[in-house]
């Protein structure tokens, strides 16, 4: 046992050791003023350091997940947005990008799970709120997200009024978390659920709308992993373009043209196929990636397999933490080992209020169709 729940572990492919050493892998790399950088001295975004939060306090690292939460905090700016990159304190590129902004929402309600403290929950409640009422303020007319907005200093200037698949796909897993922080802390966000109603129907109906990103892994995967496609259209989702990135033996690509496979795609592959339900592919895959482990219980961002060879040559946080959520999804073992699947987030939204041209009233129950 560490804190509240067990360490997961997959018998003959991961134990609970191994899971708590990839783990501390993550507290090793944080900083002193709680950042989790891609790797030590990288740069830290919001994204990835909630994610290598989530992925810590699984492993029982209870202190570094809830430093970095802090961070984002003391971090965040006066209209909801942090900067995009952040090296050692120092803001490098001050644009806010929208996914980032709305996932601390998905991490402190795993944190809520996990913990069960709602006294943590309600302190950084103005925090994901805030951050997701940016979000929502750039919503696209058709439903989609615009993917961020230039900055000059601490001010908003352009926007880029252009949509990310995968992007708004976590932002949409992001809104059904902070709706269901929001009722817990008895603070109802009808906005939200319209943004999201909105949202998911881009996603599912008008994915021709977004940024053509097709050459990237998570362009095709998305959809599912941020629940607004899951049932036989994310199945369907999921095969069309299996052989285009799935490499037998290693992952997957990044990209579908490089002979490069990486560990957080292949991870987050892993916890899409278990959203589906397709658990013999989703065991297989994380099996596969196991040759990117060091042997401090680290993961190697990717490996150039025509080469042989790791690169870069550098372990990075959210790998070793999409390994250690995948690693609880596929196990059931925490009670926050179903926020991917969407357990207890609050319900799929409902498709209201479109101004597609598209008939209005659709239900939700279109994920199961």
């Amino acid at each position: 046992m560490s804190g509240t729940h067990p360490v997961p572990e997959l018998p003959g492919l991961l134990s609970a050791a191994q899971v708590v050493a990839t783990a501390r892998s993550i507290t090793r790399t944080q900083e002193p003023d709680g950042a989790i950088p891609w790797s030590p001295g990288a740069q830290t975004d919001v994204w990835n350091h909630v994610e290598a939060a989530m992925g810590a306090l699984v492993g029982g690292e209870v202190a570094t997940a809830e430093a970095a939460y802090d961070w984002c905090a003391r971090w965040q700016r006066a209209d909801g947005s942090w900067p995009m990159r952040i090296v050692q304190g120092r803001v490098e590129d001050a644009s806010g990008e929208t996914n980032m902004c709305a996932y601390l929402a998905v991490g402190l309600w795993h944190h809520w799970r996990l913990r069960r403290d709602l006294d943590y929950v309600e302190r950084l409640w103005p925090v994901v709120r805030a951050g997701l009422d940016y979000v929502v303020g750039l919503q696209l007319p058709w439903g989609g997200i615009a993917w961020s907005q230039e900055y000059d200093g601490d001010r908003p200037a352009r926007v880029n009024r252009d949509a990310l698949v995968a992007g708004s796909s976590s932002i949409y897993q992001a809104l059904r978390a902070g709706v269901a922080l929001a009722e817990l802390v008895g603070e109802p966000q009808p906005d939200w659920e319209l943004a999201g109603g909105r949202l998911g129907h881009a996603l599912r109906e008008h994915r021709d709308l977004f940024l053509d990103k097709r050459t990237f892994a998570m362009d095709w995967y998305y959809p599912v992993l941020g629940g607004a496609v899951r049932g036989a259209p994310g199945r369907a989702l999921v095969d069309a373009r299996w052989d285009d990135f799935v490499v037998p033996g290693l992952g997957i690509r990044c990209v579908d043209t490089n002979p490069w496979v990486t560990g957080a795609e292949t991870c987050e592959l892993v916890l899409s196929l278990d959203c589906l339900d397709d658990h013999e592919r989703a065991t297989r895959l994380l099996a596969d990636v196991q040759h990117l482990r060091n042997d401090e219980g680290g993961y190697w961002t990717g490996y150039v397999y025509e080469d042989e060879v790791v690169w870069p040559r550098e372990e990075t946080t959210y790998t070793a933490a999409a390994v250690v959520l995948a690693v609880d999804a596929l196990s059931r073992t925490t009670p926050g080992s179903g926020i991917m699947r969407g357990e207890d987030l609050a319900p799929p939204f409902d498709e209201l209020a479109l101004e597609c041209g598209c008939a209005e009233g659709a239900s939700a129950d279109v994920l199961a169709r």
